[in-house]
């Protein structure tokens, strides 16, 4: 089966190039074009693509405020279907990937990227995984190098996700697996593995073991709560 795609960028020339580059790799499938966010929300709920390429600067609802929309919990009644969003886009100073990031996204390429870059980007979220476009990593790296310790709570830090995010940040501070938090969830595998990649997405966290500790830090979980 291959990837289904949802192409959303307000010029037209854009999204055309994008779809006759990507339609001629075997395993990615076009399926859709939106021109706004609110486009891309309304053709996500008929069209249920794997992963939604994003831009961020477009008229009307941004792409930063339809991905927050894209990834809400009550976005589909489906617990199955998660939108996995990868955002494209030529504005990669560190506010806007930020912004996307906690915003939701699971990825994040520039419009300069090469072809491949892209394919792999989009096979990475299609598979629950993250991406960072190298050009952008090391920014995004020392900007989480530069904040203060996870040894301490940072304020509003769990405001950022969703309640089942906050859900499964709990089992994995528990020591679930993904595949335990699936079968206690009742979830997919890939489900759980995209909520995990937003947990870590949002929270500006390296790995799992990092989100455990500001799970406890912020008093998500305690030791004597299980």
């Amino acid at each position: 089966m291959p990837i289904t795609l949802l192409l959303t960028d307000d010029q037209t020339l854009i999204r055309s190039g994008l779809a006759m580059m990507l339609s001629v790799h075997p395993e990615l499938e076009v399926v859709g074009e939106a021109g706004s966010g609110d486009e891309a929300i309304a053709l996500t709920r008929e069209l249920t693509p794997d992963v939604v390429l994003m831009d961020l600067n477009m008229p009307g609802m941004d792409g930063i405020e339809a991905t927050r929309q894209l990834t809400a919990d009550d976005f589909t009644p489906d617990p199955d279907y998660t939108a996995k969003v990868l955002v494209l886009t030529g504005l990669g100073d560190d506010e806007h990937v930020y912004a996307a990031l906690r915003a939701g996204a699971s990825g994040f390429v520039l419009k300069a990227a090469a072809p491949a870059e892209l394919t792999t980007a989009i096979e990475c979220v299609a598979r629950g995984n993250g991406y960072l476009a190298p050009s952008i990593t090391r920014g995004v790296i020392a900007g989480i190098a530069t904040r203060p310790s996870p040894a301490r709570p940072t304020a509003g830090i769990l405001d950022r996700l969703t309640p089942r995010e906050r859900e499964i940040l709990t089992l994995i501070a528990y020591g679930l697996t993904n595949e335990e938090i699936a079968a206690q969830l009742h979830l997919a595998m890939a489900t759980v593995k995209t909520h995990v990649c937003r947990i870590l997405m949002r929270m500006e966290v390296h790995d799992r073991a990092q989100a455990v500790v500001v799970a406890y830090q912020n008093r998500l979980v305690t030791p004597a709560t299980r």
